[in-house]
This record gives structure tokens, C-alpha cells and sequence, in this order.
């Protein structure tokens, strides 16, 4: 694992170094790289960083320009 802003823990495959997942211990939220999960179905909750996004996305969950609020985000929410 690596944390470099002391927010969030970034946890790395031992054997190929890829990205699994990224702990954010003060929001008590989890991301879960989707690519790492087979066999589960995925719903996420909410797009974060999504005034950044390359492909849009719609499918009515809720977007945030950058982080939520009281994670030092603005916590403004952005059209589909």
C-alpha cells in the first residue's frame, strides 16, 4: 500500500503491481478497481472527479465536479 496526501491508502497487487483498490479511512469509503472483481455485480454510488471524465456516463447516479465536501471537495454535483 501507498499513501501519499495521508487521505487515502492505495493497496497494490504483490506479484503484478497493479491497482486494486483505495481506502479513504476518514469517509469510510472504499474504491474498488472494477476491473479487479469478476462475477460481482457493480452499482456504484457516486462519480467523483466526473467535471474531468473522457467518457460520460449516464446512468442517473449522482455526479460530484471533484470530491464531496467534507472530504475537502466542493461537493457540487454536475449534469449527466
Amino acid at each position: 500500500s501507498f499513501n501519499r496526501t495521508g487521505m487515502s491508502d492505495r493497496h497494490f497487487c504483490r506479484r503484478c503491481g497493479g491497482h486494486l483498490m483505495t481506502r479513504h479511512p476518514d469517509l469510510d469509503l472504499t474504491d474498488v478497481a472494477a476491473g479487479t472483481v469478476h462475477g460481482i455485480v457493480f452499482a456504484p454510488a457516486v462519480h467523483l472527479n466526473y467535471s474531468e471524465a473522457v467518457l460520460r456516463v449516464h446512468d442517473g447516479v449522482p455526479k460530484l465536479r471533484d470530491f464531496p465536501a467534507e472530504a475537502g471537495g466542493s461537493g457540487e454535483r454536475v449534469a449527466e
